[in-house]
């Protein structure tokens, strides 16, 4: 039975024990937790620095059994320092994390390899897996590089992120992403996006984190994705949706994506 986890890009407007608590209510498995920005200035929801809402977080997560998927975002930049992380390993061995989100803004894949690896030895420690999403903004855009990074390290904690989005943006292939050793895979991304792909960069990141469709109700050929997918990664549904959250609150939204989430995994596992 497929496992769905509530990213926090979703739901960005709530907090950790609230978002926690909507999950349990609209029938979420998990939850994604934003602990660093993406850009510099973002929502974030710093656990490791604020002990009062760290202890509300596993006070939640023990009262609902909703437990943590992943923790966001690790980007790495030229001048990232892995020293920097290690509060933000503690608090998620405190909450049970599995996964890490990274990405890569270090034009110098080289030095960027070598950071990773620190880190995946590092996170490891606290039985955190390091999971590279692919993005085509990013010194990562694509699967193949994705691939190409995580078998050259060959460290077990190192995996790949695949976001449906950034597969369809990217133009990957279910050709390479089936060529992925599935102990590479530890939880995949979910949404769905017009047929026609944006036209620049600038677009592709407005569509990417306020802009997205709910599963279904765009063009991207999620079915085929889900089927190429293992059976036992845990799904993370994530649609954020900015102008929607304007007129529809946080638990309206959370429900109508979870809704078509399994429903593409009904049609992928019917054919």
């Amino acid at each position: 039975m497929a496992m769905f986890s509530l990213a926090a890009l979703t739901v960005l407007e709530l907090a950790p024990p609230e978002m926690i608590e909507l999950a349990a209510r609209c029938g979420y498995d998990k939850v994604g937790l934003r602990l660093l920005p993406a850009t510099p200035g973002g929502v974030a929801y710093r656990l490791m620095d604020d002990a009062p809402l760290l202890r509300a977080t596993l006070q939640r997560l023990q009262s609902t059994g909703i437990t943590v998927a992943d923790l966001e975002v690790v980007a790495f930049r030229p001048d990232t320092d892995i020293a920097f992380f290690a509060p933000f390993f503690e608090a998620g061995a405190r909450l049970g994390a599995k996964h890490i989100l990274v990405a890569s803004y270090d034009p110098d894949l080289a030095r960027f390899e070598e950071r990773y690896r620190q880190f995946c030895e590092a996170g490891a420690e606290y039985g955190l897996t390091s999971d590279l999403e692919f993005m085509p903004w990013t010194s990562v855009p694509d699967l193949r590089t994705a691939l190409r990074l995580v078998s050259d390290l060959a460290h077990p904690a190192a995996g790949i992120l695949v976001d449906a989005l950034h597969f369809d943006r990217s133009r990957s292939s279910l050709a390479d992403l089936r060529s992925i050793p599935t102990d590479r895979l530890h939880y995949w991304q979910i949404c769905d996006g017009p047929a026609e792909r944006p036209l620049n960069t600038e677009q592709l990141i407005h569509a990417a984190r306020e802009e997205r469709m709910f599963p279904g109700e765009g063009g991207i050929d999620l079915v085929s994705l889900t089927k190429a997918m293992p059976d036992s990664l845990t799904i993370s549904v994530e649609v954020p949706t900015v102008r929607l959250a304007k007129t529809i609150d946080a638990e309206a939204r959370a429900r109508r994506a979870l809704a078509a989430a399994k429903v593409i995994v009904e049609r992928a596992r019917a054919t």
